[in-house]
């Protein structure tokens, strides 16, 4: 729907969502890593830590195609860009798992 946009920008959508893609594949490394390590932390915390970063590893994906096709309808109507969800999301994922790390740390 609405017009061809310049090329381009196209491929500069799919290369963002493509980069988010890379961000969820490490967001789901660091998790395993995090738990399979087995570091000095308080397990509890741990394992909630490991798991909120693979949550949001497959999280991630979907939000981030949501928000390119909401990009890419706006390039095609001439409308303004959207803002980035996705990066909201992913710095309170990453606040609440350092925290979660912090406190495991201290707690041990």
């Amino acid at each position: 729907m609405g017009d061809e946009p310049d090329a381009r920008f196209s491929l500069a959508n799919e290369r963002t969502f493509l980069a988010w893609n890379r961000t969820a594949l490490a967001l789901i490394a660091g998790g395993v890593a995090l738990e399979a390590l087995g570091l000095d932390l308080q397990p509890g915390l741990r394992l909630t830590a490991a798991l909120i970063l693979i949550a949001a590893g497959l999280v991630v994906p979907l939000l981030a195609w949501l928000e390119w096709g909401r990009t890419e309808r706006a390039l095609r109507s001439g409308s303004p860009l959207p803002g980035s969800a996705t990066s909201i999301a992913l710095a309170a994922t990453i606040v609440l798992v350092g925290a979660l790390v912090l406190l495991g740390v201290v707690l041990r």
